[in-house]
């Protein structure tokens, strides 16, 4: 595709979502919150070993919704109990010790790409809020949607508070987002590594897969989707698309129901 004569700045809003465990960093983000936990005796050894095993099934084998349903178990019991303040402090300890060396710095670059362009970055993941808010705090990013707890007198209960932020609940959660903010669709960006987030690459007017799982690759390749390897070239080119074909905006304030409690 040859450059195009760049267009007049949105004065509209424009979103960029990012996927965070396999997208933004290598594994899961739960997985590490557990393992600052078990330092902290937060849960059991049974329960650290659980995550292990999880997470080995998640970089070798991919996402399923057995794999899901294990680690969010495992998030109810670790934050039932806690106020929300303890877990941000537990969520920045894990930041700088085990999440901060394992982002993948190419889609931490394009998060900057997209920040350069005005628009707003949020990453989306079904990992607790919480966590996602510290994550995209600490790298300069608008905000995060994520799964919600329950709490009562500002202390966590242990059940959900919503959906778990996953699959097709995630595509429903950036389209009612998007209407909130006055954004259109067709102007929003995508980035994921997994077959589930089909249903929130489609919703986008512009999708990038990141190291696909086989069964996402197939359905990238089928509808001429742009699949992201993390490789020089690879990323050179992904930061070209973002320069070329993603729009400036001037509209860059998140809106009033997703700031903080």
């Amino acid at each position: 595709m040859s450059d195009a004569v760049p267009e007049a700045p949105s004065d509209a809003p424009i979103v960029a979502f990012f996927d965070v465990d396999n997208t933004l960093l290598r594994g899961a983000s739960m997985f590490h919150m557990a393992k600052a936990a078990r330092r902290m005796r937060m849960v059991s050894a049974l329960e650290i070993l659980k995550f292990c095993w999880h997470q080995a099934i998640f970089l070798f084998i991919g996402e399923n919704d057995r794999h899901l349903g294990s680690i969010k178990d495992r998030a109810l019991t670790l934050i039932g109990g806690y106020t929300e303040r303890e877990l941000e402090d537990l969520a920045n300890e894990v930041f700088e010790r085990d999440i901060e060396s394992r982002l993948w710095p190419e889609t931490v670059g394009l998060t900057q790409e997209h920040i350069a362009k005005g628009h707003q970055v949020w990453l989306i993941s079904a990992t607790p809020q919480i966590v996602g808010r510290v994550i995209a705090r600490r790298l300069g990013l608008t905000g995060a949607l994520g799964t919600m707890f329950e709490a009562r007198d500002g202390v966590f209960t242990g059940a959900f508070d919503g959906p778990v932020l996953h699959g097709e609940h995630k595509a429903v959660a950036a389209e009612k987002f998007t209407a909130q903010l006055g954004a259109n669709l067709a102007d929003c960006w995508a980035y994921s590594d997994s077959r589930n987030d089909i249903p929130l690459l489609t919703l986008v007017g512009h999708r990038v897969v990141v190291n696909p799982d086989s069964r996402l690759t197939a359905h990238a390749k089928k509808l001429g989707w742009p699949i992201l390897q993390l490789k020089r070239a690879s990323i050179r080119e992904a930061q070209k698309r973002v320069r070329r074909e993603a729009k400036t905006t001037t509209a860059n304030k998140p809106p009033r129901a997703t700031k903080k409690r």
